[in-house]
């Protein structure tokens, strides 16, 4: 079969139209002309008969392969627009419109968080990442995505995962870099015992991880696994969220720092550990926002070492279910908000009836953002400007900062 590519799908992927509907395509660019068969409505491995004039080498020898990028066939020019527009499709779709500012692109080497996978084999171990749609894990000698110092850690998780993985299950294996080495987090492993305890002990040792954890148990800790937000240090809970990159992190807090502008009295919104409220209280009142308590406690004690800074409040509460209403909000001049993929309707819904002066929103989903945004729009707001941000380079995640004033 031969087919026309028409665009690229949220996920990635190429579409096409078939005689019997859309027919998805891996590693296919938008004008493309490409042959093969699908299977159950996809082609995996495409021949390429007219390639686009935005089609490069992949750079990495893992890419058709590996499932930890799937752009990588794309230029960098390209792949900017490209989610450049997912942002402007998903306002479009919402019946709104915002000015884009370039796209802010996180360099290859410099993811400090991944999780990968490690299972046992006959021959010994294997660690990588799965291939596209597929339990097949592929190694990843010569990974662009991953920070060096993540990179220097995958011999010692190969031992981690002769040690501790059963025979037929498979270890999660989080990786972050901290100030104080690399901090692992594993899930999937056998249950602890003494003989297991001391050979991860001694891992840790060998290979100078800052912190191991196991199934959400502490094995060593011998440096604290900080993340430095502003002039405040945090050590997060095991495993807990972090920016992927620290270009990213940068880029998103200077969108929202501009985005607030002079505010003094700042609320901070699904606040995680800190990232935005930290740096903020360098210069303003915080109150800082979270569901999860951990994440909180290690915000709040971050803000007691640090000194010096602006009094930093922090309330655990659950945004989804109990939003911050109107009159709570009266006290601030400007909220920063921050939700997972989900999004925040409940909490949007709040905010356009407040009297809040900006927004600086935050998302790492332009759908829910652009219908989150919608009511706010509704209630008054005005959406200034859009920065994309991307940090997942070569994948097809995007994330965003958008300034909301009334």
């Amino acid at each position: 079969m031969i087919l026309t590519i028409e665009r690229l799908g949220h996920l990635g992927d190429a579409i096409a139209q078939g005689p019997r509907g859309p027919v998805l395509v891996a590693q296919a660019l938008p004008g493309e002309v490409v042959e093969g068969e699908p299977v159950a409505g996809r082609i995996a491995a495409p021949r390429i008969v007219t390639p686009s004039p935005e089609r490069v080498r992949a750079p990495c020898p893992h890419y058709r392969a590996c499932g930890g990028c799937s752009l990588q066939h794309a230029s960098d020019g390209f792949v900017a627009r490209w989610k450049a527009d997912v942002v402007r499709s998903a306002l479009a779709g919402q019946g709104l419109e915002a000015p884009m500012r370039p796209v802010a692109t996180s360099p290859a080497r410099s993811r400090r968080r991944a999780t990968l996978a490690g299972r046992r084999t006959r021959k010994g171990a294997l660690v990588g990442f799965h291939g596209r749609a597929s339990d097949t894990l592929t190694e990843i000698e010569h990974c662009l995505l991953l920070h060096p110092g993540l990179m220097a850690a995958l011999p010692l998780l190969r031992e981690v995962t002769m040690a501790g993985a059963s025979r037929q299950g498979e270890l999660g294996l989080t990786l972050t870099l901290t100030t104080g080495g690399v901090d692992l987090a594993v899930t999937g492993g056998k249950p602890m015992d003494a003989p297991l305890f001391q050979a991860l002990a001694g891992l840790a040792g060998r290979g100078d991880l800052a912190r191991l954890t196991w199934n959400g148990d502490p094995v060593a800790t011998r440096r604290p696994p900080a993340q430095r937000f502003g002039a405040a240090e945090v050590v997060p809970a095991p495993g807990a969220f972090v920016q992927a990159t620290a270009e990213g992190e940068a880029a998103l807090l200077a969108a929202v720092s501009e985005a607030l502008g002079g505010a003094r009295r700042i609320a901070d919104l699904f606040a995680g550990s800190g990232t935005f409220a930290l740096p903020l209280a360098s210069r303003a009142e915080v109150h800082a926002v979270e569901g999860e308590a951990a994440a909180l406690a290690a915000l709040d004690a971050g803000w007691r070492r640090a000194g010096g800074l602006h009094r930093l409040g922090t309330e655990t509460r659950d945004l989804f279910r109990r939003p911050l209403l109107p009159d709570e909000l009266r006290r601030f001049d400007a909220v920063v908000i921050d939700p997972p993929r989900a999004g925040a309707e409940a909490q949007a819904a709040g905010l356009a009836a407040s009297t809040v002066p900006v927004i600086a929103a935050v998302s790492c989903n332009p759908v829910t953002f652009a219908r989150d945004a919608r009511l706010l729009v509704a209630g008054g707001y005005r959406v200034d400007w859009v920065q994309v941000v991307d940090q997942f380079r070569w994948s097809p995640h995007v994330e965003l900062v958008a300034r909301l004033s009334r």
